[in-house]
C-alpha cells in the first residue's frame, strides 16, 4: 500500500508536547511515510529541527509566519541563513500574509514575506506560502518578485478561487490541500478541485488544526488524517485512490529536492 506524505504538520506545536513522540512512532503503521514540521516564529523553527535530527522520517520547514512578522529581525535572518543547509531542513516556511489577524502591519509583512521569499531562492530551496484574506496582494506580490520564484513554492491550504488557482500556478507554485476542503461550508473546493491540475497538488492536515471530516469538532488533527483528505480529492476528481497517492507523492519529491539525498 502507498504510503503518503503529510507535507505541513505542527507536531512542533505545544499542544503535542505529550503526544508527539507517540504519533511519530505510529506513522508507519498509519501508512505515512513522512511528515514536514513547519515552524511559524524562531521557537517552532527550532522545535521542528530538533525533531527532524531526532527522527529519520521527519523534516523541517523554518521560517516566520506573518502574524509573527513583527518579530523578524536580523537574529532571526541569522538562524535561517545558518541552519537552511542542513538536509533534514527542506525549505522556508511558513511564510505570507495574514490581513484576518493583523491588519495594522501590512507593509511590514510584505517586506517580511519578501525577505524570506530572496532567502530561499539565494539557498536554493522553495517556499511554503500561507495566505488568509489577502490573496490579491500575495499574487500582486510574487508577480513582482518572479525572478526569486525559480525553485519553486507552495501555497498550503490553498482553498481559493479557480482564477487565483490559475494565476498562481502560472508562476510555477504547487497547492497543499488540507482538511477544510472536507468541510460542509467549503465553497471553493468542489469546483476547485476539479479544475486544478493533479500535477499541482500536494497533502497536508495543518495538525493540529484543521481536522477533516466526519473527525472535525471530535478531536484534535494529527497526520494520520491525511487520508481523509485524500480521499476527498480523490471523490472530487473522480480518481482512483491509489493512483492519486502515487502522483501527489511524485509531486512532493519535484517539489522538495533534498529528499533526493535521503
Amino acid at each position: 500500500m502507498v504510503k503518503l506524505i503529510d507535507t505541513h504538520s505542527h507536531l512542533n506545536d505545544e499542544y503535542f508536547i505529550n503526544s508527539r513522540e507517540a504519533i511519530i512512532a505510529s506513522l508507519d503503521c498509519d501508512n505515512i511515510s513522512k511528515v514536514f514540521v513547519v515552524g511559524y516564529d524562531l521557537e517552532s523553527s527550532i522545535e521542528a529541527i530538533n525533531l527532524s535530527l531526532k527522527h529519520k522520517n521527519v523534516y523541517a520547514i523554518i521560517g516566520m509566519h506573518p502574524e509573527h512578522a513583527n518579530a523578524y529581525n536580523a537574529e532571526f535572518e541569522a538562524f535561517i541563513e545558518k541552519n537552511i543547509n542542513n538536509n533534514k531542513v527542506l525549505a522556508i516556511g511558513e511564510i505570507g500574509l495574514d490581513y484576518y489577524w493583523n491588519k495594522d502591519n501590512k507593509q511590514i509583512q510584505k517586506q517580511v514575506l519578501v525577505s524570506q521569499l530572496k532567502l530561499a531562492h539565494k539557498h536554493k530551496v522553495p517556499f511554503i506560502i500561507h495566505c488568509r484574506d489577502a490573496i490579491g496582494d500575495l499574487i500582486t506580490i510574487l508577480n513582482q518578485n518572479k525572478n526569486i520564484l525559480e525553485f519553486g513554492g507552495v501555497v498550503h491550504c490553498f482553498n481559493e478561487s479557480i482564477e487565483s488557482y490559475k494565476q498562481l500556478s502560472a508562476l510555477g507554485l504547487k497547492f497543499s490541500f488540507g482538511g477544510s476542503i472536507t468541510f460542509k461550508n467549503s465553497k471553493n473546493a468542489p469546483e476547485l478541485l476539479k479544475v486544478v491540475d493533479v500535477n499541482d497538488i500536494l497533502l497536508e492536515t495543518d495538525c493540529p488544526y484543521l481536522t477533516p471530516e466526519p473527525l472535525r469538532g471530535k478531536e484534535k488533527n494529527q497526520p494520520k488524517n491525511v487520508w481523509l483528505v485524500l480521499n476527498k480529492i480523490a471523490e472530487y476528481k473522480n480518481m482512483n485512490l491509489e493512483t492519486l497517492a502515487e502522483i501527489t507523492n511524485k509531486n512532493v519529491y519535484k517539489v522538495f529536492k533534498k529528499l533526493t539525498n535521503e
